[in-house]
């Protein structure tokens, strides 16, 4: 079992897991105090002689130690948050489609028409929602951890791991757990142009970033207003095992496109901040989490490609989507089994194409992240504080 998250869960509580809002948080941020404290050369105090003794026994690879420089702190910080927002979605989503175990969390059964309704991308869903989740519990928990081992503090992570903003009702569906949340998958915008993207051999986002890319699903304005699990068991009605309703499949199409949309969000949010860290340890940290979220999004992106062709209207937003087959049929830009990226212009257009990961330009990463995330609907529910303590992260992060 592993090392629990250090936060204010009783000890048997594991964590749950519009616009662009940039302006927002600029105007309505307030002034916090400091979240780096101890520096200096008594810091690596902080770090108990047993853990340090533990890190050696366990076969330890460097021997860093000691603070690190405010903004590589930064940097970590913004992506132990995103960690925590990544395990807060999942866990909802492996509580009703995932393989049940105790492994991460104490399971629920899961919804076994949702679950079965996910197997129409892949027969393997389960098992790979039940792993993606696993990845970013860890990902969050070492993050923080790491943080504190090299002197820095964790307080924000704690903060937005703990149960104050965790106020958003989730799922009341056969599986969901009942407990608030801190991410909202119920009323969904989500951005399929990723597909595009990545099939495009002329443009990059980082060289063009006015080129809109065309959706993948719901042309032309990709998903809107949709939930991506069952809200309640009146979503699942009328579904038998092998024969999901056309609705619930509609459910389990807007997940496969939404899991895809996040893990690619990560794929190029590492690589981003990576640019900026000085510290050799925090780059390698980086570089090692980063190609997992890409092992992820390739993933996921195949999964999606295999929905079936449908239109369903929700009867609780009125939100209208249409699936097409992918599978056949399709020009380049949204042909199914074009999972490998596409070679594109990369860095100045008079160089060849060069198969990337896009986009990967570092400024303003970190807030255009958040608000990549707060325009899909992630964050429907939440109060202000919660987006005051996330955009000043990101300041924080882009400042670094």
């Amino acid at each position: 079992m592993r090392k629990p998250f250090k936060n204010d869960h009783p000890s048997n509580e594991l964590p749950s897991s519009p616009e662009p809002v940039l302006e927002q948080i600029r105007t309505t941020a307030m002034q916090r105090r400091s979240f780096l404290k101890g520096f200096g050369a008594t810091s690596a105090l902080l770090l108990p002689m047993t853990a340090m003794l533990a890190n050696r026994a366990k076969g330890a690879t460097t021997d860093a130690s000691g603070p690190i420089s405010k903004g590589d702190a930064a940097i970590l910080t913004f992506l132990g948050a995103a960690e925590i927002l990544e395990s807060d979605l999942w866990l909802q989503y492996w509580e009703l489609g995932g393989t049940q175990d105790n492994e991460f969390a104490k399971m629920t059964g899961g919804n076994p028409f949702y679950t079965d309704a996910l197997t129409i991308l892949d027969g393997d869903m389960a098992q790979y929602v039940h792993d993606n989740t696993d990845d970013e519990i860890t990902h969050a928990s070492f993050i923080r951890d790491y943080l504190a081992s090299r002197g820095a503090s964790t307080a924000d992570l704690d903060l937005l791991n703990g149960h104050t903003f965790r106020t958003v009702p989730g799922s009341s569906a056969q599986g969901s757990s009942g407990k608030l949340r801190l991410t909202n998958l119920t009323q969904l915008n989500v951005d399929t142009s990723f597909w595009t993207r990545y099939r495009s051999d002329s443009q990059n986002p980082d060289l063009n970033p006015g080129f809109k890319f065309g959706q993948a699903q719901n042309r032309p304005k990709g998903i809107r207003n949709r939930t991506a699990i069952p809200r309640n068991d009146a979503d699942t009605a009328g579904s038998a095992i092998g024969s999901p309703t056309t609705h619930l499949k509609a459910i389990a199409f807007t997940a496969g496109f939404h899991f895809a949309t996040i893990e690619q969000g990560g794929t190029s949010l590492y690589p981003s901040l990576a640019q900026r860290v000085r510290d050799k340890e925090v780059l390698r940290v980086v570089l090692s989490i980063g190609p997992t979220e890409a092992m992820h999004f390739q993933t996921w992106q195949d999964k999606a490609g295999n929905a079936t062709p449908l239109t369903d209207t929700d009867p609780v937003t009125g939100s209208v989507v249409t699936f097409v087959d992918l599978t056949k049929g399709q020009p380049q830009s949204l042909q199914g089994n074009l999972i490998m990226p596409e070679p594109c212009p990369f860095l100045n257009t008079s160089l060849p194409i060069c198969s990337i990961v896009r986009p990967t330009e570092t400024t303003g990463a970190a807030t255009g992240a958040l608000n990549f995330l707060t325009a899909m609907g992630l964050f429907t529910g939440q109060v202000g504080k919660f987006f005051e303590l996330l955009g000043q992260l990101a300041s924080e992060a882009d400042a670094a």
